[in-house]
């Protein structure tokens, strides 16, 4: 099945692995930098020009909104994500984290502005990444989404594979991370056609 009727896509060596090598080292020395000046009190603990650790969706693990190499990495895979989706993109942002052992990204769904939505492995040890592609199933309950109540698709991604999806309709999650580090980097567009309006997500 297509993007248009599936709702995600995988995509091999989206960039070649030795990009994603140095992505994902750079991202690991930046995080040493930041715990650093942050323990050094040279910085404050809320600069994020550094990379934070106060991410509610995945406390006290290291994540990085705009950085400009990720911000490279969300342009540099445009037309790639353009080919596969059918659909012309607005890039919108890049966010990066470096997850350690233990970590759970619960199940939801990205924000309307968020239309399609990749992940791509740059490194580290193998950690599986779940998605519901049928937006009926599953769904919010009193308690929050519930990852048992669909199994949704496995999906296992090498370092420079990527992860397509529609985020702001698709549920996604993964279970506890057994490993030590995984190094992701999300990349977020809008359909140029509907630019993140929740009135026509499926143009």
């Amino acid at each position: 099945m297509s993007f248009k009727e599936n709702n995600y896509a995988v995509i091999k060596k989206a960039v070649e692995p030795k990009v994603a090598e140095f992505a994902y080292n750079y991202l690991l020395i930046k995080r040493q930098v930041a715990r650093t000046l942050y323990d050094t009190k040279y910085i404050s603990y809320y600069n994020n020009e550094w990379g934070v650790w106060n991410d509610s969706q995945v406390p006290n693990t290291y994540s990085h909104y705009g950085d400009i190499v990720m911000e490279t990495l969300l342009l540099t895979c445009r037309q790639i994500i353009e080919k596969t989706t059918g659909f012309e993109l607005l890039p919108a942002y890049a966010y990066a984290r470096i997850y350690k052992k233990g970590d759970i990204l619960k199940r939801h769904k990205d924000r309307f502005s968020c239309e399609i939505s990749a992940t791509m492995n740059l490194g580290g040890d193998d950690w599986p990444i779940y998605i519901e592609p049928d937006p009926s199933k599953g769904g919010d309950t009193d308690n929050g989404y519930k990852s048992e109540m669909t199994k949704g698709v496995e999906v296992n991604l090498k370092p420079g594979d990527m992860l397509v999806y529609r985020g702001n309709i698709c549920e996604h999650w993964r279970e506890p991370f057994v490993g030590q580090d995984c190094g992701q980097v999300f990349l977020h567009y809008n359909n140029a056609a509907t630019k993140g309006s929740k009135d026509n997500i499926w143009v």
